[in-house]
């Protein structure tokens, strides 16, 4: 489970990440913009796919915190 992080905090950690990204990208992405490490484990937490948009990441993280 993602223990409800808010979707819109991830965000912020991933400004300027280009789309579409793979899991990893949006990792690093999130790392380098200084994500604490809740946020940087719920990311870790996603399914290993290609991210066309911010809200499919969004998307993927609800689905998460409803598990």
């Amino acid at each position: 489970m993602a223990d409800n992080v808010n979707p819109i905090q991830v965000q912020k950690f991933l400004k300027g990440m280009d789309y579409p990204a793979r899991k990893q990208d949006i990792l690093q992405c999130a790392e380098q913009e200084g994500a604490d490490e809740h946020v940087r484990s719920t990311l870790a937490q996603l399914p290993d796919q290609e991210y066309e948009t911010p809200a499919d990441i969004s998307k993927a993280i609800g689905k998460m915190n409803r598990s």
